[in-house]
Parts: C-alpha cells; structure tokens; sequence
C-alpha cells in the first residue's frame, strides 16, 4: 500500500515537472511580450504629450540691461596663466 502511494507521488511529480517545462516558456514569453508593449505604449504617449518646441524665447531685453553682467552673477576674479 505504502509503495504504491510513493509511485503515485512520483509519477504525479514527473508529470508536473514536464507539464511546467512545456508550459513555462510559453507563460514568460507572454508576460514579457506584454511588458514590452506597455511600455512601448508609454513611450508613445510620452512622444505624443511632448510640446513641439521647447526652446526659449526672449523677446525683451531692457535697455540698461543689454551686455552689462549684473553684480548678482558674481565677481571676476584675475588669474595668471602659468606655462
């Protein structure tokens, strides 16, 4: 009775051994598919949301302003090339 339990038990862990070799390929292959079409969906959707132009504009420059370096930018600092 005992062997013939451990045989059944055997022969059912076989089974499910060669039934996940068929079978888990194909579950990975499935799931990897999905994953790469989600995100190449969210790639498009980053694509389409993105403003055509993203560069900037200045169309005033005040008068006292053009070519003068403000004093909040810093200050200059000499240095001496050494060769």
């Amino acid at each position: 009775m005992l062997l013939k339990v451990l045989i059944i038990i055997i022969c059912i862990l076989y089974i499910v051994r060669y039934v996940f070799k068929l079978l888990l390929p194909a579950i990975f292959r499935t799931v990897i598919n999905n994953a790469q079409q989600q995100h190449a969906g969210q790639q498009q959707n980053y694509q389409q949301t993105k403003r055509p132009d993203e560069r900037v504009k200045v169309d005033y420059i005040p008068e006292g302003q053009k070519g003068k370096v403000p004093d909040s930018e810093g200050e200059f600092v000499d240095y001496e090339e050494i060769k």
